[in-house]
């Protein structure tokens, strides 16, 4: 527990039932409170130990300063020398805990005690259950020491030196208490509502050094020869930027002339461009999916409709969802998170005069064959194909993208950009992305992806707890798992970083996207899902 002075018995005791009910627990699983040695004394704390039947463990601060902790805050360190006091104390009080047995997995609690620091117990690890909880006047955060079976490699324990940790602002810590989502039927309304639009998955690895399942870029990329044609364009970087040859060579990949194209600073400027540059009395965004087409369009001043699919349904479209009278629709395909691939056929009967169909297509270079694109097609009225480079090639800092789309709506988003908005190093890695040798090598990495999420698949099917969507065909899989972001919270102190699904409308927080990996790395995450289930009981 971290706590001001005057801080109430029920505030305290309130905290700690919010923290208990995230990780599943009750209030017998409690062994300690843990605090500041200079809080040990304050009536809210021990008021609510007495009422637990806990002991108050105090700790001083160079001891909690000792303890890297996930979500370090300026505040506490400036006035504690501690960059989280609850985190801390809860990390070093489930590691010290008198009389833990490490065949048992003790429901440690929030805050530490005296005594000296200790090693974990024989085949037993430390870890965080739920991060740091935060109500006006206290802070709250609970660790456990969980058993480690003989035959698993986990990542190692949060008890590391002190020169391991780091600092961080306020605004990065979680929050109080997750808001929940409920999953919706289809349907069409608009919406205000909760969803973080803006989360993306590389917050869920920013500062930390976590093995990185949240972000969906292809891991050991750029390669070699893609880094050696981006550094040598530096030496033209006096000059402004032409896109002409790159723009020529994205057009004779999708067999398009040239005026059917538009270089985007990635696939987040294209969805900017479209909210602005096209007039829309009624879009529809088709969700769960992708967020930043629908807070792009509310930030251009429009309200939002939503189709929400259903899970029960595998998440995949029906056409007739769509209401016949929306000017502008956005879906994914395949779809960020689902991983599902949807018929063209299925897309292109979404078209209609007078409106304007966007196909979020930046995954669909991870399709073998990308069957089922849409890119290249002109039959189908108002079509519009946003693609991205950065995923496959990992050039996500490079900001790299496109728009395949009719000559008219081109020039209208043309006339929406800034002047050169493409960086002379990202129009030279979209022309050499272009080439033969380098499709190929896209379409290589395509199957093999789709050998490693198999193998990932095969390993979540030996989880009860675990439900995954089926037909998955992107570079990412969506599971189910009730509690999916306590678990998410236990998966990040064993040293893995998911995508949290709560931030996807249609998802609530029991859902997880999974990036695909490498065997080595699935099989060392497999071993954490295990672990971080276990924690929960």
């Amino acid at each position: 527990m971290g706590a001001r002075s005057g801080v109430p018995v029920d505030e305290v005791l309130a905290l700690v039932d919010a923290v208990l009910r995230e990780a599943g627990l009750s209030r017998t699983a409690v062994r300690s409170l843990g605090t500041l040695d200079a809080r040990a004394a304050e009536p809210g704390i021990a008021g609510a130990a007495a009422l637990l039947g806990v002991p108050v463990r105090g700790f001083a601060a160079e001891e909690l300063a000792a303890v890297s902790v996930p979500h370090p805050s300026a505040r506490p360190l400036a006035a504690t020398g501690t960059a989280s006091v609850a985190e801390a104390a809860a990390l070093l009080a489930a590691g010290t805990e008198p009389g833990t047995d490490a065949g048992a997995v003790p429901g440690a609690v929030v805050a530490p005690g005296t005594g000296e620091p200790a090693a974990p117990p024989a085949r037993a690890r430390t870890v965080l259950l739920v991060p740091k909880r935060k109500t006006r006047r206290a802070t709250c955060a609970l660790a456990a020491s969980v058993p480690v079976r003989s035959h698993e490699d986990a990542p190692g324990a949060r008890l590391l030196p002190r020169t391991h940790g780091y600092i961080a602002g306020e605004p990065g810590s979680p929050p109080t208490i997750p808001t929940p989502h409920t999953t919706a039927a289809m349907d069409m309304h608009t919406h205000t509502d909760a969803h973080d639009l803006r989360h993306h998955g590389d917050a869920e690895v920013r500062d930390e050094k976590l093995i990185d399942l949240a972000v969906n870029v292809r891991t050991d990329t750029p390669p070699d020869w893609l880094r050696r044609r981006i550094a040598d364009s530096l030496t033209g970087l006096a000059a402004y930027p032409d896109g002409r040859v790159a723009r020529a060579a994205v057009a004779e990949r999708h067999d398009l002339p040239t005026d059917r194209v538009l270089l985007t600073a990635g696939a987040a400027e294209a969805f900017v461009l479209l909210a602005r540059a096209l007039p829309a009395r009624r879009p529809v965004v088709v969700h769960p999916q992708f967020t930043e087409p629908e807070a792009a369009l509310r930030d251009a001043g429009h309200a939002v409709g939503r189709v929400l699919l259903r899970e029960e349904d595998g998440f995949r479209l029906d056409p007739a969802a769509v209401p016949e009278d929306a000017d502008l629709v956005v879906i994914g395909n395949p779809t960020n998170p689902t991983s599902v691939l949807h018929p063209a056929a299925s897309i292109a009967a979404l078209a209609r005069p007078g409106r304007t169909l966007v196909v979020d297509e930046a995954f669909m270079d991870a399709v073998p064959g990308e069957r089922e694109s849409l890119a290249g097609r002109t039959d189908v009225p108002g079509l519009v194909v946003l693609r991205s480079l950065t995923k496959t090639w990992g050039l996500a800092g490079l900001r790299i993208g496109y728009v395949l789309a009719a000559p008219g709506t081109i020039a209208d988003l043309e006339r929406a950009q800034p002047l050169w908005p493409v960086s002379t190093p990202a129009l030279v890695a979209a022309e050499a992305c272009m080439s033969r040798a380098a499709l190929a090598e896209a379409e290589h990495a395509a199957h093999r992806i789709g050998v490693e999420r198999a193998h990932l698949l095969a390993g979540l099917a030996e989880f009860d707890e675990v439900r995954t969507v089926a037909g998955a065909e992107g570079p990412f899989v969506l599971v189910r798992i009730d509690g999916a972001d306590a678990v998410r919270e236990r998966l990040r102190s064993l040293g893995f970083a998911a995508r949290r699904g709560d931030t996807f409308p249609g998802l609530d927080r029991n859902w997880l996207r999974l990036a695909v990996r490498d065997r080595a790395t699935t099989n060392r995450f497999l071993q954490a899902l295990d672990q971080a289930l276990l924690m929960g009981g």
